[in-house]
């Protein structure tokens, strides 16, 4: 029988050469159309979270905003959309964060999480941190506490996850694509 973790990487989607020469993008839109994996999936995400009080979760943009979803409704919390910057109607709250070539900033409705809430940060994928990183800052920054990241995907030799467990927060990830 096989393992979750196996279940799962039979269906992610790999991309050679994608955006660029060189890289293997893992696509989870093959596991989002797989009734079965997706519901597994966002199971397993929220399982160490199951029956605790988890006041909102947090999606980065845009496959986090499915998983968020999910994961939110699972637990019976709030959804807050983490966005690019300019993308949101409201007044927001706003933090920059570097990349390879340069600087990003994402953003959330300023009222959208308060001080002292409970928050589980949702994405598909965790590889450098660096959006990951800024988002905890950003719910960080207004006082709530993030409980966890819960990823998908981890590429572990890009870093992502110590950047993350660094500042406390504890990453949960599924299926790990180590040499990518």
């Amino acid at each position: 029988m096989a393992s979750l973790t196996e279940k799962l990487e039979s269906v992610i989607r790999t991309i050679p050469d994608y955006p660029k020469p060189g890289i293997e993008f893992r696509d989870i839109t093959t596991l989002l159309g797989n009734a079965r994996a997706f519901r597994r999936a966002v199971d397993e995400l929220v399982q160490p979270w199951a029956g605790s009080k988890i006041d909102k979760v947090a999606g980065i943009e845009a496959r986090g905003f499915i998983l968020g979803g999910a994961v939110a409704h699972q637990l019976s919390a709030g959804f807050v959309p983490i966005r690019k910057k300019g993308k949101l109607p409201h007044e927001t709250v706003r933090i920059a964060y570097s990349l390879e070539y340069g600087l990003d900033e994402i953003e959330m409705h300023r009222d959208a999480i308060h001080a002292d809430e409970r928050v589980i940060l949702v994405d598909d994928l965790i590889a450098t941190g660096g959006t990951a990183e800024a988002a905890v800052k950003l719910i960080q920054q207004i006082g709530a506490e993030v409980v966890a990241a819960v990823f998908v995907i981890d590429l572990p030799d890009l870093g992502g996850a110590p950047k993350l467990e660094a500042l406390g927060v504890p990453v949960r990830t599924l299926v790990s694509f180590a040499g990518d």
